[in-house]
């Protein structure tokens, strides 16, 4: 007897949709990539940037997958403020940040309008909430519900970030909030990857100040056992250092049954500064990653690129630290992490979709 595909479960079309994508995509890649990217912004500060499907293009056959996300927060240009100036970037002006929504509909959009052998390299995020609002989670779920098929996580989000945190209108996020609980025990529902930008230390704090963010951060993450977290960055930032005892705050991450659940991406530039800064700062950095390979992935954490150059730069960055890898952990970081955890959430998306989105009547 033939089956045929519309007389199988939702769910179980949805698995085959998915696998089929992953055959096409490995079959358009005919080579191993260099990376698969675990942190990318598609738009800027003010929403725009890098056409999705020439992100694709661009990507060829250096980068295998990447996320995709815009940035959550509108630079607010403010004619009082910079006149005819249009600011692009947070730090070129006095105005506020503020929330918005509409970059989840664009990305969302922007995904459905390509083939299927461009969606099968992409894996776009929800982003466009306010993590301070109690409706933040219904926002979530209404963009599931609207868009089904196309996310796979939400992040980069923010609740600490040097800078950032003090210019965003309304109230400021925080890291014991309830509605931040809602949004991690959502995404532990769904299946969706956290991708959760929290500075680890506030800008130039005094010797011997204690990082009272740190504590927040891991009471947060034994809350949520049953949510993917990927931490940005390691909570580094462009003023913000790693911490004296940085090593055994992620040793203790690996090593802890109640944050297995919590992995580390050292995506961005700044971070390879510090983490290549000297010889033995790489190798600290390398034996770290040597000893837990399962838990780091790497990203770019590239802004709407113009070609693939800059994302290369950034893993080229880490030339000294991958130097010192294994093969093994080498190719955990750059692309096998990255497709355990990325796989896994679209399989558990698409079947909580399957289970909770009703199929749209045809007129």
């Amino acid at each position: 007897m033939i089956i045929k595909p519309e007389q199988l479960p939702r769910r179980v079309r949805a698995l085959l949709a998915a696998c089929l994508l992953l055959l096409a995509s490995a079959e358009a890649l005919g080579q191993e990539p260099l990376f698969h990217d675990s942190h990318f912004h598609l738009t800027n500060y003010v929403q725009e940037g890098t056409e999705m499907s020439d992100l694709v293009d661009m990507m060829g056959t250096t980068i295998g997958r990447s996320t995709v996300f815009g940035l959550p927060l509108q630079q607010m240009w403010f004619y009082g403020n910079t006149g005819d100036f249009a600011p692009t970037y947070y730090l070129q002006s006095d105005a506020p940040l503020y929330y918005y929504s509409f970059t989840d509909a664009h990305i969302a959009m922007a995904y459905k309008a390509l083939p299927p052998e461009k969606q099968a390299r992409l894996d776009p995020m929800i982003t466009g909430f306010n993590p301070a609002d109690m409706y933040a989670a219904d926002h979530i779920r209404r963009v599931l519900t609207t868009f089904p098929g196309v996310f796979s996580g939400i992040g980069e989000f923010t609740i600490h970030k040097e800078f950032v945190s003090s210019k965003v209108a309304g109230e400021v996020a925080s890291l014991t909030n309830p509605a931040l609980d809602r949004i991690f025990d959502f995404a532990g529902e769904t299946g969706l990857i956290v991708l959760l930008h929290n500075d680890i230390n506030m800008p130039f704090p005094k010797p011997g100040q204690e990082p009272y963010m740190l504590a927040q951060m891991k009471d947060l993450f034994e809350r949520h056992p049953e949510t993917t977290i990927i931490w940005a960055h390691l909570g580094v930032g462009r003023v913000v250092r790693p911490l004296e005892q940085q090593a055994a705050i992620v040793e203790k991450i690996c090593t802890d049954p109640a944050l297995s659940h919590v992995y580390m991406d050292i995506s961005w530039d700044e971070v390879a500064k510090y983490a290549t800064a000297s010889p033995e700062a790489t190798r600290h950095t390398a034996d770290m990653i040597n000893r837990y390979p399962d838990r780091f992935l790497f990203g770019s954490d590239v802004v709407a690129p113009a070609s693939v150059d800059a994302m290369v730069a950034v893993y080229d960055a880490y030339a000294p630290l991958w130097a010192l890898l294994t093969p093994e952990a080498k190719h955990k970081v750059t692309k096998g992490n990255y497709e355990r955890l990325f796989d896994k959430a679209r399989q558990h998306v698409r079947a909580w979709e399957s289970a909770n989105v009703q199929p749209r009547s045809k007129p």
